[in-house]
């Protein structure tokens, strides 16, 4: 089963989708009205399933990994499994050489990086201190969007999204589409 912060909630089970029901959460279990977020990610299913695809094959290490996109766009499009370089359940980092490949790559197709996603494996997908903690950095974009997945159940996943609003994390509405067109 899939909880999403979601315009209409989507559910997993065993790989297949279904509908739970609309609204969207702050992470702690309160509900927020539809719409009453400042701002949505909107992203494609076919990347949402391969993000949790590879929370769940790097458990019960966190997964990490950004989704990039067209500079300029907020239009999460290539999917970037990163390694660990932790390999921690509770911490992550990336891959120095990984991360300079990956953004020189990024740099010459033009393409920045919109998702930065990585995976809690016994706790809720709500930021933690160390999270926060960079969010709050001058090393983080405000207009990135940060996804955590939690895999802590093995028959559910979280899929929350936040970003840094004047100096506070706020978690967003995700909006997840079949297909951008």
């Amino acid at each position: 089963m899939l909880v999403v912060n979601e315009v209409a909630t989507g559910v997993v089970r065993d790989g297949g989708w279904a509908d739970a029901g609309g609204g969207c959460g702050d992470g702690r279990g309160r509900r927020a009205p539809p719409g009453s977020l400042p701002n949505m990610l909107t992203i494609e299913r076919a990347i949402v399933d391969k993000i949790i695809a590879h929370a769940r094959a790097d458990h019960p290490d966190e997964a990490c990994g950004i989704v990039a996109g067209p500079a300029g766009s907020d239009r999460p499009t290539r999917f970037i499994p990163m390694t660990n370089a932790e390999r921690s359940p509770t911490y992550h980092s990336f891959d120095s050489g990984e991360w300079f490949r990956v953004s020189r790559e990024m740099d010459d197709n033009d393409e920045e990086m919109i998702v930065h996603y990585h995976s809690h494996t016994s706790t809720e997908a709500y930021p933690s201190r160390t999270d926060i903690g960079y969010l709050r950095s001058s090393l983080a974009d405000p207009r990135v969007h940060r996804v955590i997945v939690s895999t802590r159940d093995p028959d559910e996943a979280e899929f929350r999204s936040y970003l840094l609003v004047d100096g506070e994390v706020v978690e967003e509405e995700v909006e997840i589409v079949e297909s951008y067109e």
